[in-house]
């Protein structure tokens, strides 16, 4: 089952050039349309916004439930709300968020958080890291 991502992680390991470690962790990695906009949209023709739009195994999905992200957006923004709404309708196992707001919600909401670092330096101790 994939996991949902807020921008923030994409952002970050795009930036470092390490995107694909989301990709050998989860296979697929799903989207709101609000961190698509925010990652790609908003990041115009910067490199780590055509990496993330190339990532064929990144997947945009709309969300359903508009008044539960209205409800989240009085604590949270736009894109976290979102990742945590299609987390919570696709049953994730993992949404990823670095927000300490967005991890407490969406912990409170019974998902599963990480943040771009438990994942990296999990990855980088089992000596699968580049760097």
């Amino acid at each position: 089952m994939p996991a949902v991502s807020d921008s923030t992680p994409l952002i970050h390991l795009a930036k470092i050039e390490r995107l694909e470690l989301l990709r050998e962790l989860f296979g697929e990695i799903v989207i709101p349309e609000a961190v698509y906009k925010e990652c790609v949209i908003e990041g115009g023709e910067s490199e780590d916004a055509l990496a993330i739009k190339n990532a064929g195994w990144i997947k945009v999905e709309k969300i359903s439930d508009e008044r539960l992200k209205r409800t989240l957006m009085l604590e949270l923004d736009e894109g976290e709300s979102e990742a945590i709404v299609l987390a919570l309708e696709r049953n994730a196992e993992l949404v990823l968020i670095d927000d300490y707001d967005g991890r407490e919600v969406a912990r409170a909401l019974g998902l599963k958080v990480a943040g771009t670092t438990v994942f990296s330096l999990g990855r980088s101790f089992r000596g699968k890291s580049k760097a």
